[in-house]
């Protein structure tokens, strides 16, 4: 981590202690596990329980359920510091304090929150959120998957992909149709289905232009029974609990993409002062020193943005849009700024096994999860012409 202090804006001494706590974990503990992953193509549960034992499993979850009970922002800068060595940790510490646990936190009923929180706090149980299908994601309209009310029982039938840890999530908040004419409006519930139950299948796995850990899922319902006690928060209410979660999402991910960044400057920086070509060092030429002053300057600007807006949240302010401006700028920038770092280590750049090549894979998945850059700029636009309306 440089101390170019450009880079760095100021934080309460809550959050810089804790932020430097988490730099510390990272940097001693988690470099080994880094490597691992990348030769094992999984993420191990040595790694779950190595983080439980350090209090980063179930960081945001109430204190109650064992869980750390942290803020957004605070867990937002534990994933800025994840994301500076390896991707697949922001993913492992989302299993147990992402969109489904932080779900059931905000909705679900005192037995459901007994049932799982206890499990994603210790490390025991890994979540999966299952929104997009193959005509419905982005627009949760086209949802085909569609769960009916059988006596006591919802029965669910449908198929959800690209579902991040689908294929070793211990409970999957799966969103459904239970209304064909409301939808979005009233009609997409969400429920709780956990690993085994009769009728769901993981029916495809692929592993992503990113590090092989980094694997989606393809999820099939046939005739899944689920209990009434599945709901998440009241019937027709779904959209707005998954809308809720990918706010939160896109701004764990914004944070994630300046650590990633920030990363990447580190690493071209250090390699412009040791590089020599033709008699001179990189960091002797006008061209490279260009590339990293645009990149300094853009991770602060990026970071400015979503602190401000992590803070306005905390003091419960109406942030709009601000969270899909976070998300798309963010996700940009990281992608900017990872291939001037290719360009400036050359052939190094491109070669599998050195750390930029992987983050270049890593980070272009930023730009598409939690809402495309598409969907980001629609979101904002809608929000800044309220009162028109849109047809297309």
């Amino acid at each position: 981590m440089m101390e170019t202090t450009a880079l760095e804006i100021e934080l309460s001494d809550e959050l810089e202690a804790m932020r430097d706590a988490v730099r510390n974990f990272v940097r001693k503990e988690l470099g080994p596990w880094a490597q691992e992953i990348d030769k094992t193509g999984e993420i191990p549960d040595g790694l779950f329980e190595l983080m439980q034992k350090n209090g980063y499993c179930g960081m945001r979850l109430p204190t109650e359920y064992g869980g750390g009970g942290l803020s957004l922002f605070q867990y937002c800068i534990a994933l800025e510091e994840f994301s500076r060595l390896h991707r697949a940790f922001t993913i492992a510490a989302n299993y147990s304090s992402g969109m489904t646990p932080m779900a059931i936190t905000r909705h679900g009923t005192p037995e459901q929150k007994e049932k799982y929180l206890r499990g994603f706090a210790q490390g025991k149980l890994k979540s999966g959120f299952a929104l997009t299908e193959p005509e419905a994601g982005s627009d949760p309209a086209g949802m085909r998957t569609r769960a009916e009310k059988r006596g006591d029982k919802w029965v669910l039938n449908g198929r959800k992909h690209y579902i991040s840890g689908g294929h070793v999530a211990d409970v999957i908040m799966v969103m459904a149709v239970t209304d064909p004419e409301k939808r979005a409006r009233g009609g997409i519930t969400a429920f709780l289905l956990d690993r085994g139950t009769p009728g769901f299948t993981v029916t495809r796995v692929d592993t992503t232009i990113a590090t092989d850990a980094i694997k989606l899922a393809e999820l099939t319902f046939e005739d899944c029974e689920l209990p009434a006690s599945a709901v998440v928060g009241e019937v027709g209410a779904g959209f707005k609990v998954a809308m809720r979660s990918l706010n939160d999402g896109r701004l764990s991910v914004s944070c994630s993409c300046v650590g990633a960044a920030e990363s990447l400057l580190d690493m071209a920086t250090e390699h412009s002062k040791n590089r020599r070509t033709f008699g001179k060092l990189l960091a002797e030429r006008q061209a490279i020193q260009w590339m990293l002053a645009d990149s300094a300057m853009e991770i602060a600007a990026a970071r400015a943005l979503a602190y401000d807006t992590l803070r306005r949240l905390e003091a419960g302010k109406d942030v709009a849009s601000a969270g899909s401006m976070c998300k798309l700028f963010c996700s940009e920038m990281v992608g900017r700024v990872v291939d001037r770092v290719v360009q400036i280590h050359g052939g190094m750049g491109v070669i599998r096994g050195f750390p930029v090549e992987r983050f270049y894979r890593d980070v272009r998945h930023y730009r598409v999860g939690e809402g495309a850059s598409e969907i980001q700029r629609i979101v904002i636009a809608r929000d800044l012409l309220r009162g028109i309306k849109i047809t297309d």
